[in-house]
């Protein structure tokens, strides 16, 4: 009796300091430190617009390395498990890779698509949007993927039109383009369809709660299409570009306020370009920052893990009175305690989130880097 009374003091005492929106328990989740990737992935070379594939087991980025047929290439490295390190990068090669540039590539949940963008001849303007094809995941000799083809003009324009993001259930794209009707020197913009089987709708651009009169650029959603990630040269950052985040409660539901990553991943310089593993615990991104390889002017690839609020009561560990608290709230779409499946919930507290939380019994909290 004496500890379910503990709990609901110390319950009503958390619903102060939310209701305040002061204190750490106002977020749903932190970053940790920026971990850069090391060689043979980053080099002294440009390395940015990293891409994730779902099993977490392939990257692709572009680079300007040594082996690049143009001004930037897309290349790939691999690893066997999450646990090993990253293989040595290889060009996808020609009719990929050509003299020209190509960005920002994006592979589909399947694998079998790979998105970009290229100002490559045949396009509608000065860069385009590109889809090449391939028949299997598996490995073959050069040449399997097919050749690229250009997206055409629903989504390509005379302007810039780039950094494709396709939401895991295939019914939203996401680009960034400077054409007439945005806000900015690049904004983001988003096509739908109703099923995988329809042509694309038309581009809107996101509005006035996502964009700004600066440079916004997309950089990814979460798999459950619930959390938009987006670089920004917005006022209000830390530098020269930061990341910024924005979430909804459904796929149905209108973005809110874009909420900047703060200090711990954004610093006095560049950053950018994210791309967030299937399971939303893990952030890419590419950064011209102290502690890379080359200059501060080469951007190089970072992760940063992204770690749920466990400590509930905010006491600095992780043990039963944050069950206790936990399991007061069972049922509801308390924010506080919905931290699974992903680290920002699914808006219930069930047994997920009483998993996630497990595993963190007696653990000090926030965990050391």
């Amino acid at each position: 009796m004496k500890q379910k009374s503990i709990c609901k003091i110390k319950l009503s005492l958390i619903g102060i300091v939310i209701m305040l929106g002061c204190g750490r328990t106002k977020a749903d989740f932190i970053f940790g430190e920026p971990v850069r990737l090391e060689a043979p992935v980053n080099t002294p070379d440009w390395n940015l617009l990293p891409h994730i594939s779902s099993d977490e087991l392939t990257l692709f980025f572009s680079s300007s390395r040594p082996g690049s047929l143009g001004a930037s290439d897309i290349w790939v490295t691999t690893r066997p498990t999450r646990d090993d390190p990253w293989t040595e990068p290889e060009n996808l090669g020609a009719p990929v890779n050509t003299p020209d540039y190509e960005w920002a590539p994006y592979i589909a949940p399947d694998g079998s698509e790979l998105y970009f963008h290229s100002d490559r001849p045949g396009g509608h303007g000065w860069m385009d949007l590109w889809v090449v094809r391939r028949e299997t995941t598996e490995r073959m000799p050069e040449g399997y993927w097919g050749t690229p083809t250009n997206l055409g003009p629903t989504v390509n324009s005379a302007y810039l039109d780039a950094q494709p993001y396709i939401t895991h259930d295939g019914l939203e794209f996401f680009f960034t383009s400077d054409r007439p009707g945005g806000l900015g020197d690049g904004d983001l913009w988003v096509m739908k369809r109703l099923t995988i089987e329809d042509p694309w709708g038309e581009p809107v651009n996101l509005g006035p709660t996502i964009n700004s009169p600066s440079g916004d650029r997309i950089g990814c959603l979460s798999s459950d299409g619930l959390i938009l990630f987006f670089d920004s040269q917005r006022s209000g950052g830390y530098g020269q570009s930061d990341i910024w985040m924005s979430k909804r409660p459904t796929v149905l539901d209108d973005w809110e306020s874009p909420v900047n990553l703060g200090p711990t991943v954004n610093t006095g310089y560049v950053e950018g370009n994210q791309s967030i593993s299937a399971d939303g615990l893990t952030l890419y991104f590419s950064g011209k920052r102290p502690g890379g390889l080359g200059s501060l002017d080469t951007p190089n690839l970072w992760q940063s893990s992204i770690i749920p609020i466990v400590d509930l009561n905010s006491d600095g560990i992780v043990d039963a009175e944050d069950m206790c608290i936990m399991v007061d709230y069972w049922g509801t779409d308390n924010k506080l305690c919905d931290i699974a499946p992903m680290p920002w919930g699914d808006g219930i507290v069930d047994t997920q989130d009483l998993i996630v939380l497990a595993k963190h019994l007696f653990e000090e909290f926030p965990p050391v880097q």
